[in-house]
Order: C-alpha cells, then structure tokens, then sequence
C-alpha cells in the first residue's frame, strides 16, 4: 500500500513537471545501492537526511558575513540556507522543475561551511593550501555524518551540492536554480545586513541598482526572481537576462568593495586566522585530543583531513571556546 503512495508520486512528477526536470524514478542513484522509500521520493528522502543531520543543526551558530554581530536579526548561515530554500522553491515550482530535488541542494550546500564564514573559509584554504566550502559541503555528506558512514545521497544532490558556487556547472536545471539562488539571497540580505550595521546606508546604493531592483530587501528579491522565472520561460534555460545579469554583476562589485573588504567588516578576520592556525596546529600535534567520533577517522583520512574535518566543522562560538580553553589560561 504505501508503496504505491511514492510510485503515484513519481507518475505525478511526469504529468506536471517541465521536460527540463530532474524525475525522480530516473535519478542516476546513489553510491550505495538500498531499497527505495515506499513513501518518499528519492530527493525528498535526500532533503530529510540533510535537514536532520547534526552538520544542518550546526549552521545555527555559524556566521554569515558579520562576525558575533550586536543584535539578534543578522543573518547566520542557517538563515542563509533556508533563504535560499525558499527562493529556489518559488522559482522551480515556477518553472515546473523538481521542487523535492531543488530543497535537498538548498539544504546542503552550505553544511561544510566553516565558523566565521568566508573568512574562516579563507583562513582554512590559507593554512591547508586547499580548502573550498562546496567541496567541504560535499564531504560531509559523503564521509562525516553518520559517525563516517554518510549520507548516502543520489547523483543529482551531491552534483548540486558540489557545483552550486559562481564557477561550478550543475548538471541538472535543479541545481542551476540553487546556483542562481544562492547569490541572489546572499547579495540581497547581506545588503540588508550591512544597512542594520550600519556599514552602508539604502541611499548609498547605486542608482541604477535602486531603479532596476527597488528600494527595499523585499523588493529587490522580488525583482531578481521575477527576472530569472521570465527569462528562463522565454530562453528555456534557468538564467537572468542581459540587462538584469549586468546589474547582479555590478551589485555584487559595489558590497565587495563596500561591505566585504570594508574596514570594519574585515577587522576581525586576522583573529580568525589566528584562532583557525593556533587549533590547527594543536590538533596537528596532539590528533589523539579530538573527540571520539573523529579519532575513528583518522585511520580513514589521516591526521590532515581529520583535523581540517574537525575545525570545519565547528560553530563560531565553539571554535572561541575550545582556544579559550586550550590558550588563554584562567
């Protein structure tokens, strides 16, 4: 009987769904083979796994741009995503795409970000020599979770996984959306954040930002997704147009040069590097001084990964505790 209920899904999903869509009963499967969920689809099963894994719970307490904000309404990386969630939901339902594919990436392409947000990216990429948070992403679900065992995600997740950030080439319409998604959440609120801080002001943008976009978040997410639903309907492939794509490029210019190598944006990031070097070379040292779970790993993936795996995997008020504990005596 509740066999049926995903079987009657998936025959739904090829009445209703665009040409363009990812279909659930032709996935290319997962790295494991196991039986089907007779209730759930095989994304929909993806995007539990993700939503109930202890990397999904994490991104509650790891930054977004604004490192240990003064104030309760900054973005984290938790809101980040589920921003991105949503958007990606209203512009796949849109364009009759995969909606259970699109929330299984949305969910997960940021669980392998690490604390302090892009600049504890950049100082791990820094100490490591090679560190991207897409390719962490990906890791965690496929090595970390599940005490090493993994999630066991289809192809077409992990693809959108690993290929959501600006150089990546997703392979499915899904992730495209995701890609799409994700800067566009990212530059809108990270705006909003900046005029709460008090870095920029709304009158400070561009003119022609605020002539194309609006005066307001609302309004200027509404704008980009509005472009990006119409524009793919009439081209046929998940993107803006011209003039909106020439807009995206000059808004992300302006909050580089104003909010994310500001002054008083980035005058915390040298005391991330020096926290991220100092538990780096602890752990380095003293691998045996891990927790438990990630001991387990280090037959697996050496001293290195584990501890890069370690620290990536720490919320921003967890990494500040674990040095205070281990360098600032009492």
């Amino acid at each position: 009987m509740t066999t049926f209920i995903r079987q009657q899904t998936e025959q739904t999903e090829r009445l209703i769904l665009s040409p363009n869509a990812a279909f659930s009963d032709a996935s290319q499967g997962r790295q494991r083979p196991e039986p089907p969920c007779p209730i759930r689809t095989c994304f929909a099963r993806d995007a539990d796994r993700i939503l109930h894994s202890k990397a999904f719970r994490r991104l509650k307490h790891k930054t977004q741009v604004f490192l240990s904000p003064e104030g309760d309404h900054f973005r984290t990386r938790m809101t980040h995503t589920l921003e991105v969630v949503s958007i990606a939901k209203t512009i796949a339902r849109a364009l009759r795409l995969n909606e259970d594919l699109t929330v299984a990436i949305a969910c997960g392409h940021d669980i392998g970000h690490t604390p302090f947000g892009h600049a504890g990216e950049r100082a791990l990429n820094s100490i490591t020599g090679s560190f991207r948070h897409n390719e962490q992403s990906l890791r965690a679900a496929d090595k970390l979770e599940k005490s090493g065992a993994g999630l066991n995600l289809t192809y077409e997740v992990r693809d959108g996984i690993l290929n959501h950030t600006s150089s990546g080439s997703p392979s499915t319409a899904e992730g495209k959306v995701v890609q799409i998604s994700d800067r566009l959440a990212y530059v809108c609120h990270d705006t909003d954040d900046a005029i709460r801080a008090g870095v920029i002001t709304a009158e400070s943008l561009p003119r022609n930002i605020i002539s194309a976009l609006g005066k307001g978040y609302s309004q200027r997410v509404n704008s980009l997704v509005t472009d990006v639903i119409e524009n793919s309907l009439l081209t046929g492939t998940v993107s803006y147009s011209d003039p909106m794509r020439s807009i995206m490029q000059e808004f992300y210019g302006f909050l580089y040069e104003t909010v994310y190598v500001n002054p008083e944006v980035k005058s915390e990031e040298r005391k991330v590097l020096g926290i991220l070097e100092r538990l780096y070379e602890y752990y380095l040292k003293a691998p045996i001084e891990l927790p438990n779970d990630y001991i387990a790993l280090l037959p697996r993936d050496g001293a290195e990964q584990t501890v890069t795996d370690y620290i990536a995997g720490m919320t921003d008020r967890y990494a500040i505790n674990t040095f205070t504990k281990l360098f600032i005596p009492l």
